[in-house]
C-alpha cells in the first residue's frame, strides 16, 4: 500500500468513521479518491489532516469530517443530479460522483476551475463536469438538483441557488455565525426549503453567500 493510500485509510478510521459516518459508498469513495491530488503541490503532504485545506482566499477544501457528515446527512442515490457550488480542485466533485449519477461543479475562480477539470478528467471522473461561474447563481442550465452542496460557509443561501433545489430535494451546507457553524440540511417542499441543523462545523464563507450588511450613520 502506498504512502498515501495508508494516509487515506488513517483519515477514514480517524476523522470519518468515528463521526457516525457508516454509509459505506461514502467510506468506499474516500478511501479511493486520492485527496493529495486535488490540493496544490505545497499541501500534498497535509492533505490527510483533520482540519480545513485554503486554496484561494475564502476558499478551503473542507475538513474530510466535515464533507463525510454533510453527504450523510444528504443520503445521495445512484441516480440522482447534484450541483457542487464551490468544487475548488474538485475533491468534492470527485466524491459526490462516486455516489450520483451526475455532478455539476461551479467555480467562479477560473484557475481553480481549470485545473479542477483537468484533475477530474486525469482521474477518470467522467460523470463530472466544472462549470465556471459566480458561485451565488449556481448553474440553473442544468436545474432542478435533486442535491445541491456548498463547499464552504453560508451566512445567507442565495434565493437562486434555493430555486435550483427540486422539489423534494435537498441542499447542504455550513451557516456561519461568526466564528461559529452549523452544518444545516434543508428540505424542499411544495416550493419552500426547510432547514434542520446537523452538526457544528466551520469554513470561510464563499463570495456571494454573505449577508447583507445594514449600513449605519
Amino acid at each position: 500500500m502506498s504512502e498515501f493510500a495508508s494516509r487515506r485509510m488513517m483519515m477514514v478510521d480517524t476523522q470519518v468513521r468515528p463521526s457516525d459516518v457508516t454509509k459505506l459508498p461514502i467510506i468506499d469513495a474516500m478511501l479511493t479518491v486520492p485527496r493529495e491530488t486535488f490540493v496544490p503541490d505545497a499541501l500534498r503532504e497535509a492533505a490527510y489532516v483533520g482540519e480545513n485545506l485554503p486554496l484561494a482566499p475564502d476558499r478551503v477544501v473542507l475538513e474530510a469530517r466535515t464533507l463525510a457528515k454533510l453527504l450523510d446527512a444528504l443520503d445521495i442515490q445512484p441516480g440522482e443530479l447534484v450541483l457542487d457550488i464551490g468544487c475548488g480542485l474538485g475533491y468534492s466533485a470527485a466524491v459526490i460522483a462516486r455516489l450520483a449519477e451526475t455532478v455539476v461543479a461551479v467555480e467562479e475562480d477560473e484557475t481553480l476551475a481549470a485545473e479542477a477539470q483537468r484533475i477530474l478528467s486525469e482521474e477518470g471522473v467522467d460523470n463530472a463536469v466544472v462549470v465556471t461561474g459566480r458561485l451565488a447563481e449556481g448553474s440553473a442550465k442544468c436545474a432542478p438538483y435533486d442535491v445541491i452542496t456548498v463547499e464552504g460557509g453560508v451566512e445567507q443561501m442565495p434565493q437562486a441557488i434555493l430555486d435550483q433545489v427540486k422539489d423534494g430535494g435537498r441542499i447542504g451546507a455550513v451557516f456561519m455565525e461568526g466564528a461559529v457553524g452549523t452544518a444545516r440540511i434543508g428540505y424542499k417542499v411544495a416550493g419552500r426549503v426547510t432547514w434542520r441543523p446537523m452538526f457544528n462545523a466551520s469554513a470561510p464563507v464563499l463570495p456571494g453567500f454573505r449577508k447583507e450588511r445594514a449600513f449605519t450613520l
